[in-house]
């Protein structure tokens, strides 16, 4: 009896850890199919304002393109309150799965737009509202993949797997940007290859990729802590009806404090992984080559510090994490600007080092922080929309904002300052946040 008690023991380990891995890939995928996006979108910026915007001054045409994609991300907040609500009440795997499909479909058709050249402006309208499509879609994303992937995850390493989550986002910038360089090498950015067909390559790849996910998704039952609550409110005679309104309600005052906790992951992680390549070609005049070598060499050690991060986060606490990482911005952040205008390979390189450890102690650590932040029946929703409010008023204009502030001001620091009073703001809504990294799901309320 004891060995038959111990088999299906062992058994059930077994389909539990299969079960777990299969989310976490699913998560990844789908994370990476987002932020691959995103990275194909910045690193081919100057392509696509050549392509698909008005001709004229390259500045101009360049502020275009970021504003479209500062544009899409106002469609984040309706996404995040769609995404949000249906997770909540329908179930984290049908929105994932759902949310997919709309967001691989319409990153697919940006790769098969005319040009401004055969179109005219129809082509940068088509692309907002492509873009808008994409964001709205995927908002429910990596809020989901977190939460669900969350509460799969054994409580004492809910770090390390949330953790995932994020190197997903990195390994689609990582990609993105190899495919990027390579094309620039061994073709040229101006090249009639990269200018016609070229730029187009990374948004149809999103169709397949999609589909091999949602495949995935499909097959995976509801998270264990979501059925758990489900069943018990069955019990009580109750459902989930409102979640949005219970958020508003009864958790406001930590719904705030998240928002004020992601707007540093917002700016940092577009400023430091998408908008510094840029700075440095446009702003400083730094060889394009190195530029997308240092931030390729950047992402992959990202990676490696994603995971890491995530697993201290499980020994240390969330809070110690976060804190640590906004300190660090505040007082690194101005210097490194400066020594970035360098124009010296390895300065640079060490810099973007630096900068790249201190945002994977905050990127690393935020999504099991906001996992662990809400109730199960408001989960979905107090994630989605602190991380999508965040990316949409600070996220998404990070790029924008840092041009602007250069080209109001002359000052190629500017932007630095920025990012030094993002972080106070976040430092302030950390030290009013509290820790639950050491409690299950099913304990928070």
């Amino acid at each position: 009896m004891a060995s038959s008690e111990t088999a299906a023991a062992v058994q059930r380990d077994s389909e539990e850890h299969a079960t777990l891995r299969r989310v976490a890939v699913s998560s990844f995928l789908g994370n990476f199919i987002e932020w691959f996006d995103y990275a194909s979108y910045s690193y081919f910026a100057t392509v696509i304002a050549l392509v698909l915007m008005p001709p004229g001054d390259p500045t101009v045409a360049l502020l275009e393109t970021f504003g479209v994609f500062a544009l899409s991300f106002l469609m984040r907040p309706v996404g995040a309150f769609f995404w949000g609500h249906m997770g909540d009440k329908k179930g984290r795997k049908w929105a994932l799965a759902t949310s997919l499909l709309m967001m691989s479909a319409a990153t697919f058709v940006i790769g098969l737009l005319p040009t401004f050249e055969a179109v005219g402006i129809l082509a940068p309208i088509l692309l907002l509202c492509l873009r808008m499509v994409q964001s709205f879609s995927a908002a429910g994303e990596y809020a989901g993949a977190a939460t669900f992937i969350a509460e799969y995850a054994p409580h004492n390493h809910r770090g390390f797997y949330c953790s995932m989550v994020p190197a997903s986002t990195a390994t689609g910038l990582l990609v993105g940007s190899l495919l990027a360089t390579f094309m620039f090498t061994v073709w040229g950015a101006d090249s009639a290859f990269v200018v016609d067909w070229g730029w187009r390559i990374p948004f149809w790849l999103a169709l397949p990729l999609g589909y091999i996910t949602h495949y995935i998704r499909t097959h995976l039952e509801d998270s264990p802590v979501y059925a758990q609550m489900q069943e018990r409110m069955k019990e009580m005679g109750e459902k989930v009806e409102h979640p949005i309104r219970t958020l508003f309600t009864k958790h406001l005052r930590v719904l705030l404090i998240s928002f004020g906790a992601c707007v540093l992951n917002a700016v940092g992680f577009y400023a430091v992984l998408t908008y510094l390549p840029n700075y440095l070609e446009t702003t400083l005049n730094y060889p394009p080559s190195d530029a997308s070598t240092i931030t390729t060499i950047v992402l992959v050690v990202y990676i490696a510090f994603i995971f890491l991060s995530g697993r201290v986060s499980d020994k240390v606490g969330r809070k110690k994490m976060l804190i640590i990482a906004c300190v660090g911005f505040i007082i690194f952040t101005v210097p490194a600007f400066y020594l970035l205008n360098s124009q010296n390979f390895a300065i640079i390189l060490i810099v973007e080092l630096v900068m790249c450890l201190l945002l994977t102690i905050n990127d690393g650590t935020l999504s099991s922080y906001l996992s662990e932040t809400f109730p199960t029946e408001v989960r979905y929703s107090g994630f989605a929309l602190s991380f999508n409010f965040a990316n949409a008023i600070f996220g998404g204009s990070a790029s924008f904002i840092s041009i602007a502030l250069i080209e109001a001001t002359g000052n190629a620091i500017a932007p630095a300052w920025y990012m030094v009073a993002i972080s106070v703001v976040a430092f302030i809504a950390m030290c009013m946040t509290h820790d639950n990294s050491k409690k299950k799901l099913t304990e928070i309320q």
